[in-house]
């Protein structure tokens, strides 16, 4: 079994990374953020977790072990595959997609698309007490507040009504109050809008 991988990334597919090892280049698929930091023509490492499947073999990897530690525990849900795990790891940032776990949030995880209300539910149900606290913690080691800046709730609120979905503006507005977390409502807004295009 593959897992772990260094090599230098060849190139990138919409959800996958092609990954160059002695001469070999392995397919590896990957959530967003693992994607992100997967540039051509750079050595990476990646830790992987192998499917095999009586058709298929496919390679998962994760740029850091606490995202590889939670697709793990992600699909050791009924109804939850590799392909759901990932979105969910793509479309919520670790420390929120954990919080919402933790915090019993069903309505944040239906969010995510192809989770539905009952497997909301189910992760929550079957998932409270195996994700470990700490990754809902933030850089500092602390426990991410809520709401770290009183415009943020408004500029959310703002760019729903403009027809973004819930999980992308969170995401997006999160980033931005960690980068600059005295930003006005106006500022989050604006900037919200040129990074959900």
């Amino acid at each position: 079994m593959i897992a772990y991988l260094e090599g230098t990334v060849k190139f990138n597919r919409e959800n996958s990374v092609v990954v160059l090892c002695a001469g070999v280049g392995y397919e590896v698929f990957v959530a967003r953020p693992t994607l992100d930091k997967c540039k051509p023509g750079d050595t990476i490492e990646l830790f992987i977790r192998m499917v095999v499947r009586e058709d298929s073999m496919t390679l998962y990897g994760f740029h850091h072990v606490d995202f590889q530690q939670v697709f793990d525990i992600l699909t050791g849900v009924s109804g939850v595959g590799p392909k759901l795990a990932l979105a969910m790891l793509s479309q919520l940032p670790l420390p929120i997609l954990a919080g919402a776990i933790l915090d019993g949030d069903s309505k944040l995880l239906s969010s995510v698309s192809g989770v539905g209300k009952r497997t909301a539910e189910r992760l929550v149900l079957e998932l409270q007490g195996k994700i470990p606290e700490q990754l809902r913690a933030g850089s500092t080691g602390k426990k991410a507040p809520v709401q770290r800046n009183p415009h943020e709730r408004d500029a959310m609120d703002a760019l729903v009504a403009l027809g973004y979905r819930e999980v992308q503006v969170r995401a997006v507005v999160t980033e931005l109050v960690s980068e600059n977390p005295e930003a006005t409502a106006d500022q989050l807004i604006r900037k919200g809008l040129s990074r959900l295009k």
